[in-house]
């Protein structure tokens, strides 16, 4: 089981959109996939087409994580049934999710204690049956975020071209260095995606050599451009690769080859 954070110290990158896509693109390739919702605004949630329904959402399981057993409380995504129409009965796609909730809210503070840091671990400690384990981030670097990183072995930073994004990032990784040191020695690798891209802005295109000189072999290839359905297909709780246009198929593309990249690097020796 691969658990990947998707994490971004600025909000409105795009961050959520990254983390749909990436379960969007696993759903399609029978990928097993747990999406945890752990933004308080629980975005990925809505994205996904999902309510608790009586079980416990993300922020109930956190507060009793030596108790509760995660896989009795996610919820299948409204996404896994519009797939399983397409696929054989026998092989029915699985794409799950922790449903988030603003009750996450307690322990996004600063002074997290570092038992603390330790409770999506503990949940994820006895959960099986995933491939891959996305984790949805709030766009901040407070205890929420550092919890993720604690159970994480491979972090995705999102970021658009522009200046602000582009130095959150750069100060996310110094934040994530830091880290690393005190909490999590183990934690895999670190690629950074450029999403929300337009080609036609001389803006972006500066922005995108100045991430490509700053990050070097962590920028991921290719870039994830600015689509005018994407919205759509989101406020639908659509999965990109269910979409009926054929204007989103440079998008499939582009997601498929970013859950390559993190497949890939799940095989390495050190994730």
């Amino acid at each position: 089981m691969h658990v990947v954070s998707i994490s971004s110290l600025k909000g409105g990158v795009g961050k959520t959109s990254v983390t749909l896509g990436l379960a969007s693109a696993a759903l399609a390739a029978g990928i097993p996939t747990l999406v945890i919702d752990l933004d308080p605004h629980a975005d990925a949630s809505t994205g996904l087409g999902v309510r608790a329904n009586g079980k416990q959402p993300i922020g109930q399981m956190l507060k009793n994580a030596r108790r509760v057993r995660l896989q009795d409380n996610v919820v299948a995504s409204a996404w896994q049934s519009k797939a399983a129409e397409k696929k054989s009965r026998t092989r029915i796609p699985v794409l799950d999710v922790a449903v988030g909730d603003a009750f996450t809210g307690i322990y996004d503070r600063p002074d997290l204690r570092t038992r603390d840091l330790r409770r999506l671990t503990q949940l994820l400690s006895r959960t099986s049956g995933y491939q891959l384990v996305l984790i949805d981030c709030p766009p901040s670097l407070n205890g929420l975020t550092r919890m993720a990183w604690s159970a994480s072995d491979q972090l995705v930073l999102v970021a658009e071209p522009s200046l602000f994004s582009v130095a959150g990032t750069e100060r996310t990784q110094r934040a994530l260095e830091l880290f690393r040191r005190e909490f999590a020695p183990s934690l895999g690798p670190v690629s950074v995606v450029a999403n929300r891209v337009r080609k036609d802005s001389a803006e972006h295109t500066f922005r995108l050599s100045e991430m490509r000189q700053m990050f070097g072999d962590s920028m991921v290839k290719p870039e994830i451009p600015e689509h005018p359905e994407w919205q759509q297909i989101q406020g639908a709780a659509y999965s990109v690769h269910q979409w009926p246009s054929k204007t989103t198929a440079p998008m499939l593309t582009q997601f498929d080859a970013l859950l390559k990249d993190v497949m890939e690097k799940a095989a390495l020796p050190n994730s």
